[in-house]
C-alpha cells in the first residue's frame, strides 16, 4: 500500500511538472496555457445536432470523421491530459492605419481580410513549431512520455477542451473570450498520456444581454446566439466554399471581405482593451488598396502560389481568391466607391474570359451582366 508521503510525492511532481510545462509555453509566445482532463467533449452533442442540421455546408470532413470527436484518444491513443494553449494574434492595426497608398497617405480600405491573414506566414506552422518546442521540453522533462500537438487540423474540439482549461468562455458568436485577451486568439492542444493536475473549468459567461456580434452580421448567419450557420458566414463563404459560387443572395453581403471576416469580433467590448501581440509573423503585408484588388484578378495559377506562398490563402487557392475579388469589386462598382471605376470595368472584362468558371461568373455578375 502507497505512503501518504508517496502520494503527496507524486502529486507535488505532477504539480511541478505542470508548472513548468506552462512557464515554457507562455516563454514560447502562448499568452494564455490551461489544462484539461482527456475526456468526451461536453459540447458533443450540439456538435452532433449542428451537423445533422447541415449547419457545415460543404464541410464534409466534419461529418466524414465525427464520430473522432466523442474522445482525444481518438488523436493519441491511451491520452491523459490536454494542454490548452492561446496565442494573441492581433497587430492592433485597424484597417484605416493599416490601408495606404503608394506615396504613404491614407485611404479607407478598398478590402478586407481577416486579421489572421495579415501576415506572411501561415499561424499553423508557426503553432506547430512553437508546439513541437514545447514538447521536446515536455520530453527531457518526462522521458518516455507521448504528445501530440493540434492546431485545427485534428478531430478534437479545442474551443471546448479550452473552456474546460479555464480559458475563457463561448460567446453569443461562438468565439472563445478570454476577460482580459478577449477573442483574438489561435487556439492549439498538446495532447500527452502524461496524468497532469487540470485547471478549473470557466463554467461563467460575461456577454449578459449584448448582441452586438449577432447584429453586426450581413448575412444573418446566427440561426441563434451560439449557433452560427456556416452556411452563410463570410468566412465559410470566403474560405472554405472554394469549388463552387457564392449563392447570389449572399454575394452583396460579402461587402468588401476578401478572405475570411472579423465583424463579430470587432465589435466585441472585450476587444476593446485586448492585448496587442508583438509577433512579426502577425504584422501586415497587405495595403488594402483598390489597385492591390485589382491586380489579382491578373494572376496566374503559378503567380499566385508565388505570391501567398506560405499563408493561409495558399490553401484557398488562386480560383476562389480570385472570385472573391470580383465579388468586392462589384461591391464596390454598385455601392459607387470605386476609385478606378474604369480600371476596374476592364479588369473584369477581363476576366469574365478566365479559364475558371467560378471567376468567370464572379466578373460577370459583378459588371452587372
Amino acid at each position: 500500500m502507497q505512503s501518504t508521503a508517496g502520494i503527496h510525492g507524486v502529486t507535488d511532481s505532477r504539480t511541478a511538472l505542470a508548472e513548468a510545462i506552462k512557464l515554457h509555453a507562455r516563454a514560447l509566445g502562448f499568452e494564455l496555457v490551461g489544462i484539461a482532463s482527456a475526456s468526451a467533449p461536453a459540447t458533443l452533442a450540439s456538435f452532433e445536432t449542428w451537423l445533422a442540421r447541415g449547419f457545415a455546408g460543404e464541410m464534409s470532413y466534419l461529418e466524414d470523421r465525427h464520430e473522432a470527436y466523442a474522445h482525444p484518444d481518438g488523436v493519441l491513443p491511451g491520452v491523459k491530459s490536454v494542454v490548452l494553449l492561446a496565442m494573441n494574434y492581433s497587430s492592433g492595426e485597424t484597417f484605416e492605419s493599416a490601408s495606404t497608398h503608394s506615396d504613404g497617405d491614407l485611404s479607407p480600405a478598398a478590402f478586407r481580410v481577416s486579421r489572421y491573414a495579415w501576415g506572411e506566414r501561415d499561424y499553423h506552422d508557426l503553432i506547430r513549431q512553437r508546439m513541437r518546442s514545447l514538447a521536446d521540453e515536455i520530453h527531457k522533462l518526462h522521458p518516455g512520455c507521448r504528445t501530440r500537438g493540434i492546431v485545427d487540423t485534428a478531430p478534437l474540439l479545442e474551443r471546448d477542451f479550452a473552456r474546460q482549461a479555464g480559458l475563457g468562455w463561448f460567446g453569443k458568436n461562438t468565439m472563445l473570450i478570454n476577460k482580459r485577451a478577449g477573442s483574438w486568439l489561435f487556439l492549439a492542444a498538446l495532447l500527452t498520456d502524461l496524468e497532469l493536475p487540470i485547471d478549473a473549468p470557466h463554467e461563467t459567461a460575461h456577454c449578459g444581454t449584448c448582441t452586438r456580434c449577432l447584429d453586426v452580421c450581413p448575412t444573418d448567419a446566427f440561426d441563434a446566439p451560439y449557433v452560427l450557420d456556416a452556411r452563410k458566414c463570410i468566412s465559410y463563404l470566403t474560405i472554405e466554399l472554394r469549388d463552387e459560387p457564392v449563392p447570389m443572395e449572399l454575394r452583396e453581403g460579402i461587402g468588401e471581405w476578401l478572405f475570411g471576416c472579423d465583424l463579430c469580433q470587432d465589435v466585441c467590448p472585450w476587444n476593446r482593451k485586448s492585448p496587442h501581440s508583438e509577433e512579426a509573423a502577425f504584422k501586415k503585408s497587405w495595403q488594402f488598396s483598390e489597385t492591390e484588388l485589382i491586380e489579382l484578378l491578373t494572376l496566374t495559377e503559378e503567380q499566385f502560389r508565388e505570391r501567398f506562398a506560405g499563408t493561409p490563402l495558399l490553401r484557398t487557392g488562386r480560383d476562389a481568391i480570385v472570385r472573391n475579388a470580383c465579388y468586392v469589386l462589384g461591391n464596390r462598382l454598385r455601392s459607387l466607391q470605386a476609385e478606378n471605376e474604369t480600371a476596374i470595368r476592364d479588369s473584369l472584362t477581363n476576366a469574365c474570359n478566365d479559364s475558371c468558371s467560378l471567376v468567370a461568373d464572379a466578373a460577370a455578375w459583378a459588371l452587372g451582366d
